[in-house]
């Protein structure tokens, strides 16, 4: 008999390999992270018998789907035989109908254990739907700083030492400004990027808090969920310096190491016309195309970033605590001992070093 099983119940199976039929197409547009695609139709092959169901008959749309379907089963199958030996074998299509329940079905009579989650991709989306819906169960810490101080390589030094620090902007695939989406190709749709931050919370739920950079509600394509934005404001507020020369260092070895980046940036000045002018930006182009990477960033930086972020360089009582990052190393061993003192819940019956071993 299929087994079925409810969305809430994922977390209790041990490293399932979950399988999405839908199109190449919708699999793109959002899945549940960490999914294998394996389309039982194609875009063109859905497209087609989803014009029929609806402009002509659902029964002759259903005959053309078997007789598209019945010769890539035995294909698929095997596909399926072959991923269920990593872990138990989780199938989904749009809403746990026909598609999941064929493939399903087939792999079933052929040996092969097989889940099929209710309600398909849209039960898991409505479950993301809801977690954001609702307050945020945790915490939120926030590195605050002008722009090159070092916050997203402070926060994967931490997350590297077993704290809870989430990458927004590498979910977003944009490093949330007029450059952000500088060689980094595609950005995620809204409802991807809304499942890959849920899953990165429900992977960290044991701890009471989360380190995150400070973003603007808009990353690149993508807004984070109002009830994590305003965790974010509400939350505890870090404020993170560093040396001018330091951040124009960190900012050309960043950007320089992306192919293609002098051109990218240069084309991007374009959009800074309104806030700086003309002049400025032709003249930000010159220094470009003469290769004065030092100038060119270190007024990008006090002209454009400094005025528009307007972060103070030094202790200021407006913020929870300060971070001089001119030394990393000592930066970081302060900061985690600020996290393990002030931030931590010790009123929650766990230990820290305990949970970070349990999320690593």
């Amino acid at each position: 008999m299929l087994k079925e099983i409810h969305v809430s119940e994922l977390k209790s199976l041990n490293r399932p390999v979950l399988i999405d039929v839908r199109s190449e197409g919708e699999f793109e547009e959002a899945t549940i992270p960490g999914s294998v695609n394996l389309p039982l139709f194609n875009n063109q092959e859905r497209a087609e018998i989803g014009t029929i169901y609806t402009q002509s008959s659902p029964a002759i749309a259903r005959e053309l789907g078997l007789n598209i379907a019945s010769p890539k089963l035995p294909e698929l199958v095997k596909k399926v035989e072959e991923l269920s030996k990593s872990g138990p074998v989780v199938l989904f299509c749009w809403r746990g109908g026909m598609r999941s329940k064929a493939v399903a079905t087939v792999s079933e009579l052929m040996g092969i254990p097989i889940y099929r989650l209710q309600g398909g991709f849209k039960a898991y989306r409505n479950l993301v739907v809801e977690y954001f819906n609702n307050p945020l169960p945790v915490k939120v810490v926030v590195l605050r700083g002008n722009t090159g101080v070092g916050k997203t390589e402070l926060l994967g030094k931490l997350r590297s030492e077993g704290y809870p620090a989430i990458d927004l902007e590498k979910l977003a695939n944009n490093r949330g400004s007029v450059f952000g989406a500088l060689g980094l190709g595609k950005s995620p749709s809204q409802k991807k990027f809304e499942g890959l931050l849920y899953e990165e919370l429900n992977l960290l739920r044991s701890f009471p808090y989360v380190i995150v950079e400070c973003e603007s509600k808009r990353i690149g394509r993508v807004t984070i969920p109002t009830t994590f934005f305003s965790a974010m404001q509400q939350g505890t507020q870090l404020l993170q310096c560093d040396s001018l020369p330091n951040r124009v260092q960190r900012l050309i070895r960043e950007y320089t190491s992306v192919p293609n980046a002098l051109e990218e940036i240069g084309a991007a000045l374009e959009r800074l016309v309104k806030t700086l002018g003309h002049v400025k930006v032709r003249e930000l182009r010159s220094l470009l195309e003469a290769d004065h990477l030092e100038i060119f960033t270190e007024r990008l930086l006090v002209e454009y970033y400094d005025k528009l972020y307007a972060y103070p360089n030094q202790p200021n009582a407006e913020y929870n605590y300060f971070i001089d990052y001119s030394e990393p190393a000592k930066a970081l061993r302060e900061l985690e001992r600020y996290l393990d003192e002030k931030v931590a819940d010790t009123n929650r019956e766990f230990t820290l070093s305990g949970i970070r071993h349990s999320a690593k």
